[in-house]
């Protein structure tokens, strides 16, 4: 299936649908085993299915060439991605899937803000209430 069949927004609905699904089969995942090792075994995981649709669909080489710029800001984002991932099942670990995942979910408000400091991306007024929306049912969610 060609990333180009459907719009954005329908693979960002069904980002969140496996995002959600992570969520609880990692939390089950998580319960018996060491958080970073669960998160090693994801990434195996990851990686592997990556590898088969990549050989499947014939992507699997590179066409010109991969800049210095490229590989510096794609090495960070992976970086940011293991990080992220380790923090998340340590926090499944110790808290409820119901309040990890809503809290995790401030990354789309960290997003927002990140890709107007350095992006210079500009929401209009009604995106700006929804990133605040968020933000503020990550924090009433977070707060007993």
């Amino acid at each position: 299936m060609s990333a180009t069949i459907w719009p954005w927004q329908v693979w960002a609905l069904l980002s969140a649908v496996f995002a959600a699904l992570t969520a609880i089969f990692a939390k089950v995942g998580v319960a018996d085993i060491n958080s970073d090792i669960a998160t090693f075994i994801r990434t195996v995981v990851v990686l592997a299915a990556l590898a088969m649709v990549l050989s499947a669909t014939g992507q699997f080489s590179v066409s010109g060439t991969i800049t210095a710029k490229t590989w510096l800001f794609l090495v960070l984002s992976g970086l940011c991605t293991g990080a992220s991932w380790l923090c998340y099942f340590r926090a499944l670990k110790l808290g409820p899937a119901s309040l990890v995942a809503p809290i995790d979910k401030l990354s789309v408000v960290l997003v927002a803000l990140f890709a107007f400091a350095f992006l210079g991306e500009r929401p209009s007024g009604v995106h700006w209430l929804g990133i605040a929306l968020i933000a503020a049912g990550a924090v009433i969610i977070a707060v007993k």
